[in-house]
């Protein structure tokens, strides 16, 4: 067996552990509020961030897709998923699948909310056809492409919400959203896998890589769910976390419950969406947008911790 393995079986057993003494009694499925599945992640440590190897795969993706004057920046952009170590959690509750228009629309309904695009009166539109990112006048929720598009598939997920929309959304339905390290131990388990299902990328497991080049209902890949049996973690859509970003958190941060940095300039994204590379989609990944960045790949979930 070799000493990743030997590791990964540990840190398996911790989480086995905690499993037995902090969500003892606890169901593994409930409806959240809002009528939406949530799903438990028990208690117990988990393998956080990536290896060198796999940040230096990130970091040559980057100089080969981006323009010549910006390649001496991927190695600033990318270093921040290390160093990998161990983080233990207490048990919580998160959403199985991400926010859908109709539970946005619930939402809506009931305190006559009005998203960031919509009062500003536009959104970022990726082009699939060119892969130009316009600014889109009457882009919104309601409108994920601009004026002529609509969001009327109940079972997708929610797009064009900025950090503010989808912390509103989960103080609404008396959750909150996921910090980062609940995110990335709900999306990859305990021992470190590069995606939900294991270690290589699988385009029939998740809506990435330009297959289908929009969203997709939720749940629709479920062959790629997460060792918890949490859909979409890869793929989709983007997702915001609570978390601000700070690029060295990962060598300074507590071990235990990490709430993420005081303060920030720029809050986290997870989990990629239906226009992400390969590499992108791994479940360390980390994006990063300013708390009003919308764009008609960026959806959230929620989450809680137990009773």
């Amino acid at each position: 067996m070799t000493r990743a393995r030997t590791i990964a079986y540990a840190v398996m057993i911790l989480a086995v552990l905690g499993v037995a003494s902090d969500a003892l009694g606890q169901e593994r499925l409930i409806k959240g509020q809002d009528g939406a599945d949530m799903v438990l992640v028990p208690a117990g440590a988990f393998w956080m961030g990536s290896q060198t190897e796999d940040i230096q795969l990130r970091v040559d993706d980057c100089k080969k897709s981006v323009r010549p004057e910006n390649r001496d920046k991927c190695e600033e952009w990318f270093r921040d998923e290390g160093p990998q170590r161990q983080v233990f959690l207490d048990a919580f509750y998160i959403d199985r699948y991400e926010v859908t228009n109709a539970l946005f629309e619930r939402f809506v309904a009931g305190n006559a909310y009005r998203t960031t695009a919509e009062v500003e009166g536009w959104g970022w539109v990726f082009q699939p056809g060119d892969g130009k990112r316009d600014k889109v006048k009457g882009a919104t929720w309601r409108a994920p492409g601009g004026p002529g598009t609509s969001a009327t598939a109940p079972t997708h997920p929610v797009v064009q919400v900025s950090w503010y929309d989808a912390e509103a959304y989960c103080k609404w339905a008396s959750k909150r959203l996921p910090t980062e390290a609940q995110w990335e131990k709900a999306a990859r388990g305990v021992d470190g896998r590069r995606y939900p299902w294991g270690e290589d990328w699988d385009s029939s497991r998740a809506n990435g890589a330009m297959s289908v080049k929009a969203t997709r209902p939720v749940g629709g890949y479920a062959v790629g769910a997460s060792p918890y049996d949490i859909h979409d973690m890869a793929g989709n859509v983007l997702e915001w976390v609570a978390d601000w970003h700070d690029p060295a958190y990962y060598q300074k941060g507590p071990e235990r419950n990490p709430p993420g940095p005081a303060t920030g300039q720029m809050r986290i994204l997870r989990g990629g969406g239906w226009h992400s590379s390969p590499i992108a989609l791994r479940a360390a990944s980390r994006g990063t947008g300013m708390q009003d960045f919308r764009y008609n790949y960026t959806g959230f979930r929620c989450a809680k911790p137990l009773p």
